[in-house]
C-alpha cells in the first residue's frame, strides 16, 4: 500500500472515530435527558361537588335584651351581713335575706348589681340588684325598606358578638312591625336566640344576619374558581386524572363557596386548590382534602 492511500485510510478511520463519539454522546444525552426530564404529575388537592346551603343576607346589628329582667332596691341597712351574690339563681331561691323579709326569685336567671349609687332616693344607702333570665336573647334591629316585602316572621338568623369571633349562634325571626319607619326609612323586626349556654349576655352588641332566599345549590370552595374577564372557570378531572377547563356560571357566595348555578353537576371532581400547578389536558395526581 502505497504512502497516499495509508494517509487517505488514517483520515477516514478519524474521521469515522469523531462521527462514532459524536453519536455516543448524544445517545447518551438523550438517554439521560429522557430519564431524568419525565417529571411525575403534580400532586394537587381536589374535591367533590356537592350540595351547600345559600343565602342572600340582610346585615345589622342589634342590642341583646334579656327574656326577662327584675330590679330590687335593698337598703343597705336592711342586710344581715355583707351582700354575697350567687351567679344563677332558680325559681324559688332565696336571692337575699333581709330584716325586713326575704326576696325570692321569680323566675331562674343570672343574678347582678349596679354597686352603691348615690342617686336613688337621693341616698347613698341603696343598692340595686338585677335578676335577668338569658335563657332566650332577643333583639330589636332595623331592616331597610327595600327589604320589606321579603321579612317575615321565622326566618333564620345568625349572630356574632366580639367576645365569641368564630361561634356563631343561631336564632329567628321572632316579630316583623306592620309599618315602615318614616324617618329612619326601615322596618322594626325583632329576634330571638335560644341561649342555652349562658354565653350571651343582655347589653351585647349584637352582628345579626337575617338570611332570605334560602336554599341547597351545587358549590365549590372559591379558591377553586378562576376570573377571566366576564367568564368564571373551574378545573374538573376525568377518570383518568385529566385536567379539563370547564366554564361555569357562578351564583352566591358564602362561607368560602360559590354557588354552582351551571357547568357543572354533584358528583363532579374538580381542581380545590394549587390552580397554578395544573394546564388543561395535563394529567395530576388528584389528593383528597
Amino acid at each position: 500500500m502505497n504512502k497516499s492511500k495509508k494517509i487517505i485510510l488514517i483520515i477516514l478511520i478519524f474521521f469515522l472515530i469523531i462521527a462514532f463519539v459524536i453519536i455516543g454522546r448524544a445517545m447518551i444525552s438523550n438517554h439521560f435527558k429522557k430519564k431524568f426530564s419525565k417529571r411525575p404529575p403534580p400532586g394537587v388537592i381536589v374535591t367533590e361537588v356537592i350540595q351547600k346551603e345559600f343565602a342572600e343576607k340582610i346585615e345589622t346589628y342589634g342590642t341583646a335584651v334579656s327574656k326577662r329582667s327584675k330590679t330590687f332596691k335593698i337598703k343597705k341597712d336592711d342586710l344581715f351581713k355583707d351582700l354575697n351574690l350567687r351567679n344563677f339563681v332558680e325559681k324559688g331561691d332565696i336571692l337575699i335575706k333581709l330584716k325586713s323579709g326575704d326576696i325570692t326569685a321569680p323566675f331562674s336567671g343570672v343574678l347582678g348589681y349596679t354597686g352603691l349609687t348615690e342617686d336613688i332616693l337621693l341616698s347613698n344607702n341603696i343598692f340595686i340588684i338585677t335578676l335577668d333570665d338569658n335563657s332566650t336573647i332577643y333583639s330589636d334591629i332595623k331592616i331597610p325598606e327595600n327589604y320589606s316585602s321579603l321579612i317575615e316572621k321565622g326566618l333564620p338568623v345568625e349572630v356574632k358578638i366580639s367576645s365569641y369571633k368564630n361561634k356563631v349562634f343561631k336564632g329567628e325571626v321572632d316579630f316583623v312591625s306592620s309599618r315602615i319607619n318614616a324617618d329612619t326609612r326601615s322596618l322594626l323586626s325583632r329576634i330571638k336566640v335560644e341561649n342555652n349556654n349562658l354565653e350571651l349576655i343582655s347589653g351585647s352588641l349584637l352582628e345579626v344576619s337575617v338570611k332570605l332566599n334560602l336554599r341547597n345549590s351545587l358549590g365549590v370552595p372559591d379558591t377553586s374558581v378562576i376570573v377571566e374577564g366576564d367568564k368564571s372557570y373551574v378545573y374538573t378531572i376525568s377518570n383518568e386524572n385529566i385536567v379539563n377547563k370547564t366554564e361555569v356560571i357562578t351564583g352566591l357566595r358564602s362561607n368560602k363557596n360559590i354557588e354552582i348555578i351551571s357547568g357543572l353537576k354533584e358528583g363532579d371532581i374538580i381542581v380545590a386548590e394549587g390552580l397554578k400547578k395544573v394546564r388543561p389536558l395535563g394529567k395530576i395526581k388528584p389528593i383528597s382534602k
